[in-house]
C-alpha cells in the first residue's frame, strides 16, 4: 500500500489542476455568452454553463480531497 500513496498524491494534484482549469474554462464561456460576445446562443445559457462548469470543478476538487483523505488514513495505519 505504500507505494500507492505516491499515486495517490500524483493523482490529487492532477485532479486539482484539472478543476482549476474547468473552473477557468467555465468563467470564461459562461460570462462570455452572458456578455453577448456569442451572438448564436440566448444570454441564459451562460447562466446554464457557469452551473454546470462550477459543478464539475466542485466535483473534481471534492475527488482530490478525498484521495488526500485517503491517502492520509492509509499512511497512519501504516504507522500503526
Amino acid at each position: 500500500m505504500r507505494e500507492d500513496l505516491g499515486f495517490l498524491k500524483a493523482s490529487s494534484a492532477v485532479v486539482k489542476v484539472a478543476a482549476w482549469i474547468f473552473l477557468f474554462l467555465g468563467l470564461i464561456g459562461g460570462s462570455s455568452l452572458l456578455l453577448g460576445v456569442v451572438p448564436a446562443n440566448p444570454r441564459w445559457m451562460g447562466i446554464v454553463i457557469l452551473a454546470v462548469y462550477i459543478f464539475i470543478a466542485f466535483f473534481f476538487f471534492l475527488v482530490a480531497k478525498i484521495t488526500d483523505l485517503l491517502a492520509k488514513i492509509i499512511n497512519e495505519i501504516k504507522k500503526n
